[in-house]
């Protein structure tokens, strides 16, 4: 992993366009990634089913056609093209937009649910996007945030031994670029993300209206299979479920 300083913004717009066939092929192996320690946990995260439910950010739809199989009637929203007709293809949800999520093409008030699962991060303006999702949610909906743990994204295992140490780079206070190049069963993917402090995540969610009302750094349902157990003992994750003030 190399995490950079801060740098000008509008450097993610294009990123999951250029990377869409790698990530394709990347999330649709079954077990290759992270994704599929935490997926019955993450199931039962998400709240129960309701009449309409918005996944930004969607990719190629795994979490869409989660979401569809939870019983969710689901409008699937991504930026990349690409994407959108690779989850469409894939029969993810019931509905497909491609549109920028910090610019819905939707009324207030049109989704009760509202799930953006590990884009946070991948926007060059996370406060809009959280703004843009609190708007269409209607009263008593809830917003449900993946992201990638911030303390994670800031270091790195020193080794690559069970009982390794973790080392923490920098501050964790600053509002930080990350770029990582993964391979794994003969895919690599090409990651480029922001790492932010869960503070500014709270932050932007009161800002926009939001309160949290639940939040889980879930553990993976198979350790021996996430980097030898060693994301039972720091959190690779963060989940957060929100709803409007006031609803308080």
């Amino acid at each position: 992993m190399m995490v950079e300083q801060d740098t000008a913004s509008g450097e993610l717009r294009g990123h999951w366009e250029r990377v869409a066939e790698q990530w394709i092929r990347w999330a649709r192996l079954p077990g290759h990634d992270a994704f599929w320690s935490y997926r019955e946990e993450f199931r039962r995260f998400v709240p129960l089913p309701g009449v309409a439910t918005l996944e930004v950010g969607c990719g190629e739809g795994r979490i869409a056609r989660e979401l569809t199989r939870l019983g969710h009637t689901v409008t699937a929203v991504d930026r990349s093209e690409t994407l959108v007709r690779a989850a469409r293809a894939a029969a993810s949800a019931a509905r497909y937009v491609r549109a920028d999520a910090s610019q819905l093409p939707f009324v207030d008030n049109s989704f009760d649910r509202v799930v953006a699962y590990n884009m946070l991060m991948d926007v060059d303006d996370m406060l809009a996007v959280i703004t843009e999702a609190a708007r269409v949610l209607c009263p008593g909906g809830v917003l449900t945030v993946s992201v990638v743990h911030p303390l994670t994204d800031r270091g790195d295992f020193v080794d690559s031994t069970p009982d390794a140490g973790f080392v923490v780079q920098g501050s964790y206070y600053e509002r930080r670029r990350v770029r990582a190049t993964e391979a794994r069963n003969g895919l690599s993917m090409d990651f480029a993300s922001w790492s932010y402090p869960l503070g500014d995540y709270v932050a932007a969610l009161r800002e926009a209206g939001l309160a949290v009302t639940h939040l889980a750094e879930p553990r993976p349902a198979d350790t021996a299979a996430s980097r030898a157990g060693r994301w039972d003992r720091i959190p690779l994750f963060c989940w957060l479920n929100a709803q409007h003030l006031r609803n308080q």
